[in-house]
């Protein structure tokens, strides 16, 4: 609600149309099953797409990392606006950060992607730490510490940014520790394709660099044939020399149990098309497939 009031108030401000918030649960917001238990892929997002198509609603708002690689009938994503901290938040018990974590320590999440390599890092760095998994709104899981049921959560930054709750991170996990996932916190505008005037409306939101940034990850992710819920990690960002500009993308695939990463990175000219932008994510998927990257997503993975 919080994401969709924010884009509201741009597409008022952008267009001097009126736009009123619907709201519509989905089963990924009412299930407390785990991700990978309830499907993973489009949990979130089916019930706004449904909505789309059957005309209740003009345009939906997702967040970027729940939307299925593949594209959908009879609906356009019309913008992808400037991407928030891409990054993952602990908030933990005491302001501590993840490797000040006593022995034993107990850690919240809902997703296989941040558990590998939250475990990864754990047994890098020697630590005792626990990874539990968890569902729930942002009220819940942040709860789960101050309750003292767990000893940390880990949250994506973006949402905490977005509700006003940054403050309550003890640490910003750095990307070389724990990738994000694929879109993290970029957001999606979505439409129906049947409404092409609305679609060049909304398409004033949108920002060219998050937009080819996202969509390699997004390829990445395609090509490696995982949903949404699997371990698999991935950000785009610009890499300067102070005077040229790349496009780095790095990807990770691992077992929830940390045991085993395949972490790469490509980098290439920053992309000038959505084509360019898949091309790169491809091309870093199939290095990772050759590296065994396949093998991590399977049963033991999940």
């Amino acid at each position: 609600m919080a994401q969709s009031g924010m884009v509201a108030d741009q597409v008022r401000d952008l267009t001097g149309r009126e736009v009123r918030l619907v709201e519509i649960t989905t089963y990924g917001d009412v299930s407390r099953e785990s991700l990978a238990q309830i499907g993973g892929t489009g949990v979130f997002v089916s019930a706004l797409r449904d909505a789309l198509l059957a005309g209740e609603i003009d345009f939906a708002v997702h967040s970027l990392k729940d939307l299925p690689t593949a594209a959908p009938q009879g609906l356009t994503l019309a913008a992808i606006p400037v991407r928030e901290d891409p990054r993952d938040a602990l908030v933990a018990r005491d302001g501590l950060t993840f490797e000040a974590l006593p022995p034993g320590a107990r850690v919240g999440t809902g997703s296989p992607r941040r558990t590998a390599q939250l475990n990864a890092w754990a047994r890098s760095h020697g630590l005792n730490v626990e990874t539990v998994p968890i569902r729930g709104n942002v009220d819940t899981r942040i709860g789960y510490v101050t309750s003292g049921k767990l000893d940390a959560v880990v949250l994506a930054a973006a949402g905490l940014n977005r509700i006003g709750r940054i403050a309550e991170a003890t640490e910003l996990i750095a990307a070389d520790a724990v990738l994000p996932a694929p879109g993290q916190g970029a957001l999606a505008v979505e439409c129906a394709a049947s409404n092409p005037e609305l679609a060049a409306q909304l398409a004033g939101l949108d920002d060219p660099f998050t937009r080819v940034a996202v969509t390699a990850e997004r390829s990445l992710l395609a090509a490696l044939e995982a949903g949404c819920s699997a371990p698999v990690g991935a950000l785009a960002d610009l890499v300067a020399d102070g005077q040229t500009s790349e496009l780095r993308l790095r990807g990770v695939v691992g077992t929830t149990d940390g045991t085993s990463l395949v972490q790469m990175s490509i980098t290439g000219p920053v992309p000038a098309s959505d084509d360019e932008a898949r091309a790169l994510g491809r091309e870093l998927a199939d290095e990772m497939l050759a590296k065994g990257a396949a093998g991590l997503m399977g049963e033991r993975a999940l």
